[in-house]
């Protein structure tokens, strides 16, 4: 057997990246349905796991979402126990959202046999190997929103 070639392994490396990207998709879409929740309920979550708190025109903005269509959605979180609205201290007109205390506990549950499944996958990679992996997923990060940057009227 011949030994692959280098724009073989490019090919291959970016189909595994094309259909890492649909994958994770699906399973973000099957997470949601089963959790009783939007893809979009989901994808405000996420953000706000990872921002902390967001004004209501933030999460419109991350979500592609209208207005009205974000009020509703934060209407859901918040009867589902997942977020809080909380006084603007810079806009007493405002409003800020933030996950709920117990919000990260239960959104973990869900994730607990991806997260046991992920952690057996990447154990088996040496050190070196941890390493190129790292700086590849690190790459394509700052790639999409390099991308992400580009395409936005208002980075």
């Amino acid at each position: 057997m011949t030994k692959p070639t280098k724009p073989d392994l490019k090919k291959r490396a970016l189909m595994a990246v094309r259909d890492y990207g649909v994958n994770l998709t699906q399973f973000r879409n099957a997470m949601s349905e089963w959790a009783g929740l939007n893809v979009t309920d989901m994808e405000c979550l996420r953000f706000l796991f990872f921002k902390g708190v967001a004004s209501p025109s933030e999460l419109s903005k991350s979500t592609g979402l209208t207005s009205g269509a974000t009020t509703a959605m934060l209407d859901r979180l918040e009867k589902a126990g997942l977020i809080e609205r909380r006084p603007n201290p810079n806009d007493r007109r405002g409003t800020l959202i933030a996950p709920a205390p117990s919000s990260a506990e239960k959104a973990a549950s869900w994730f607990e046999s991806a997260r046991k499944a992920q952690d057996e996958l990447i154990s088996s990679y040496s050190e070196s190997e941890l390493e190129i992996v790292a700086d590849a997923f690190e790459r394509f990060a700052k790639l999409w929103d390099d991308e992400r940057k580009k395409v936005q009227k208002d980075p």
